[in-house]
């Protein structure tokens, strides 16, 4: 049986990776230019311009979501579907409402 604090529990906390910032500010900065030419182009042919100027925001959007992404090495959240492993009853770091959630979680198990 899950409750709702296992669904919303935030794992692992993500890693960051410079390598997806440096690409990712490259694509806001293409992008910038393409919204920009997009922008001069208007004059000569509105077409051209509109799918310059879309192009050039798409990869401002693209970039920032890969600035943002975590790094290789990071762990997924874990999924609510998997059970919990008894936790032994020793003093542990876990935060307040872990042990709360694990006392519980005992509880409705009956134990």
């Amino acid at each position: 049986m899950h409750n709702d604090a296992d669904v919303v529990h935030p794992g692992a906390p993500r890693s960051f990776s410079y390598r997806n910032m440096l690409v990712g500010v490259l694509l806001v900065i293409v992008g910038l230019v393409g919204v920009l030419a997009g922008i001069m182009l208007w004059g000569l042919q509105v077409v051209v311009a509109v799918i310059v100027g879309v192009v050039g925001f798409a990869a401002m959007v693209a970039g920032a979501i890969i600035a943002f992404a975590p790094g290789r090495g990071s762990q997924a959240p874990r999924s609510g579907g998997e059970p919990r492993s008894p936790r032994p009853s020793a003093p542990s770091n876990d935060s307040f409402m872990d042990r709360m959630n694990d006392r519980w979680d005992r509880r409705q198990q009956g134990q």
